[in-house]
């Protein structure tokens, strides 16, 4: 199924700052210059603001992660979950059509929502408060036939009382989830015929159910303002928890090379170690020696480019547009500034970008050398050939 950006899309999009929050806290999670792999949390969390991905969420949660544009359309296109069309102010639901459901009623169900809410799946009901589609199987097959609304499974459905449901929901009620014929979760429509004990003790519900009946809420979509919103590795502090009390256990430290090894690899920016402990697939460890653990210099700055003209920082590869207008509020607008930066300058840097390790992981001085003296990169050939951040 060929999967497209919808044709209407909003100007803009952020995070709220409770959100934002969130997301730096989940690519925490990641070590440095893999920060990438938080993407589709973070779409994740992108559509349960919006209710659905738009082209300025796919391209605002890129920026954060440091991923040209088409990476992060790449994600949120081939997964199915991802909604890239406007979706039900109140709702969107997903009837499940696969072999259980099908056989016991699902196409009924469909059938209530061409007729509830549009003649097509992913297009809104009049009033815009609906939308729905057809999915692949949800898991509850014992519970056939089931839709998914909100956060919640609403199982054992006729197609009177899905109508109905989507009744209450239009009124502003919250229908109650989980199965809709008395039966407790999945257990016999007989009745149970072991483990009878169970029938006393338990919640009113089941516990999904119940959860959802406690607050009252099944299908708010979370907004950041959900307390306490922390990320489980960041503490009540906000700082994040070191390796060594954790789960995973600190990195070895590789033993260097040689000093001699280690001055020439350095002058070309690429830190050598010693890998004759590593199997040979393994890639190279970061340096012992950070930024971080450098004394801070501030470069020499602008106020302004020279003669209103600045270079195209996005012609370093990891300098993406949000990345180069922090650059220029920092007063960097030309290539030879970059490629005079001196260590300790760019633990300046680096300490007033959102990313730290960018600088020395994406080799920028080595490139900003280059494209300063009029010579190309592989990567500012792509730039030129317009091959990224295409409007």
């Amino acid at each position: 199924m060929l999967r497209r950006l919808h044709h209407e899309q909003p100007e803009s999009f952020a995070f709220t700052p409770e959100n934002l929050d969130w997301a730096e806290g989940q690519i925490s999670k990641y070590p440095e210059g893999r920060q990438a792999s938080a993407i589709i949390p973070l779409l994740w969390r992108a559509q349960e603001q919006e209710g659905w991905l738009s082209r300025p969420a796919i391209e605002y949660v890129s920026d954060l992660l440091g991923m040209a544009y088409i990476r992060g359309l790449e994600v949120a296109s081939f997964y199915f979950m991802f909604q890239l069309q406007p979706v039900g102010s109140v709702a969107h639901i997903q009837i499940c059509g696969t072999t259980s459901c099908m056989i016991c009623g699902a196409g009924e169900l469909i059938d209530v929502c061409r007729d509830k809410i549009a003649g097509q799946p992913h297009a809104l009901s009049p009033d815009g408060k609906f939308s729905w589609e057809e999915v692949e199987c949800l898991g509850a097959c014992a519970n056939a036939p089931m839709a998914l609304i909100g956060k919640d499974y609403y199982e054992d459905l006729t197609a009177e009382r899905f109508a109905e449901i989507l009744d209450e929901l239009a009124a502003g009620k919250v229908p109650v989830p989980g199965p809709q014929n008395g039966r407790y979760a999945s257990e016999p429509l007989s009745g149970l015929t072991s483990l009878k004990e169970f029938d006393s003790g338990h919640t009113k519900y089941n516990a999904s159910a119940q959860l959802a009946v406690d607050m009252d809420d099944t299908i708010k979509r979370i907004d950041g303002s959900e307390v306490p919103l922390l990320t489980p590795w960041i503490g009540k502090d906000g700082k994040v928890a070191s390796r060594d009390t954790g789960e995973t256990p600190p990195k070895p430290v590789p033993t260097p090379k040689p000093a001699v090894k280690q001055a020439k690899a350095k002058e070309k920016g690429r830190p050598e170690v010693d890998k004759s402990d590593q199997k040979p697939s393994a890639k190279p460890i970061a340096p012992e020696k950070s930024a971080a653990d450098v004394a801070e210099v501030k470069p020499e700055t602008l106020s302004a480019a020279r003669d209103g003209k600045p270079d195209d920082l996005k012609q370093l590869k990891g300098v993406g547009p949000k990345l180069e207008e922090k650059l220029n509020e920092l007063g960097f607008f030309h290539f030879d500034q970059i490629a005079k930066w001196t260590e300790a300058e760019v633990a300046w840097v680096d300490a007033r970008l959102k990313f730290k390790g960018r600088i020395e992981r994406d080799g920028w001085i080595e490139q900003a050398r280059t494209l300063a003296e009029g010579g190309d990169t592989e990567f500012s050939k792509r730039v030129a050939k317009g091959d990224l951040y295409k409007d």
